[in-house]
């Protein structure tokens, strides 16, 4: 790591440690849970006990912060630095996007052209990798990421094998049996089986998924919900449906249609505490944002209110 960048990572976990507290007064002004409404006094005489009183209705508990292409709101997308800042966030899960070059090499990126998140141009699946690792995948979001590489697949789990943190990884695109079996051979090589769980919006990939690698929990990226939410994850065998957090909204029951099943509810990309609040009001149980820190902070605060 040179000096800049050494600097600017710093930088980085002070920002990060001063941005929590804030999400705990200003930005979550009047986003705390309600107090319930006053219940109205009765005039007629109260019906005699019955044995048993009912349950209180469950808690709320807070979602599980997802960091999105790690923390990419202070570092940029899908780089080591970035998913280092996401394990040091406070994040239950940092998730990374994956596609391969020409020659069959993993690498993290979320486009499908180098064009956006570096110096390059071109499609990333005709580029080889000796091309691509040359790439400075980080100028494009502040000069102190200057040179900062694209790193491989490899790499990252690297990252993790050596770090720690949980893996949410997506499949880009199309891939094939053989490509999934690959990547899920150098997951399981780290001993990473464990703390890793794969996602595709792709239903192909997904099938490959649960074929190659059962015993990695497995997500359904939808960014239109499907007519049965739940028929679609029951056929293929998903443990979580992650969809777009405005879509869900728009049919909020789906949460518990899902949840009944057995199915986890992981919504994306939501940055903001209105959007956290609605998300958490529902129960689901995760969200994906890029300010993982601030969701963190948004958490404890909900949790301190008395509502979870």
């Amino acid at each position: 790591m040179t000096t800049s960048r050494a600097i600017a990572f710093a930088s980085l976990f002070a920002l990060t440690a001063a941005l929590v507290p804030a999400v705990a007064t200003a930005e979550t002004a009047g986003t705390a849970p309600a107090a319930p409404a006053p219940v109205a006094v009765r005039t007629e005489p109260a019906p005699a006990p019955v044995a048993e009183a009912a349950e209180p209705a469950a808690a709320l508990a807070p979602a599980q912060v997802v960091a999105h292409r790690g923390y990419s709101g202070l570092a940029p997308e899908n780089t080591l630095v970035a998913i280092e800042a996401a394990r040091h966030s406070g994040a239950d899960y940092i998730e990374i996007d994956i596609d391969f070059t020409a020659d069959g090499v993993p690498v993290v990126i979320h486009d499908d052209t180098v064009d956006r998140t570096t110096d390059g141009t071109g499609a990333i699946r005709e580029m080889d990798y000796s091309e691509v690792r040359g790439l400075d995948a980080g100028s494009w979001f502040a000069p102190a990421y200057a040179d900062e590489p694209m790193p491989s697949l490899e790499q990252a789990l690297d990252s993790f094998a050596d770090q720690g943190g949980r893996l949410l990884l997506e499949y880009k695109g199309g891939w094939s049996a053989n490509a999934v079996a690959e990547t899920a051979d150098m997951i399981r090589d780290r001993g990473l089986a464990d703390s890793v769980m794969v996602q595709s919006f792709d239903v192909e990939t997904v099938r490959n998924l649960r074929a190659e690698a059962p015993e990695l929990p497995a997500g359904l990226l939808r960014s239109r919900l499907d007519g049965d939410p739940v028929a679609i994850a029951e056929e293929l065998g998903v443990d979580a449906y992650n969809p777009n957090a405005e879509r869900l909204l728009e049919r909020p029951e789906v949460v518990d249609e899902l949840q009944a099943a057995g199915i986890e509810v992981m919504a994306y990309t939501v940055n903001e505490a209105a959007g956290w609040q609605r998300l958490t009001e529902l129960g689901v149980d995760a969200i994906i944002t890029d300010h993982p820190a601030q969701l963190a902070g948004w958490n404890r605060q909900f949790a301190a209110s008395g509502a979870a």
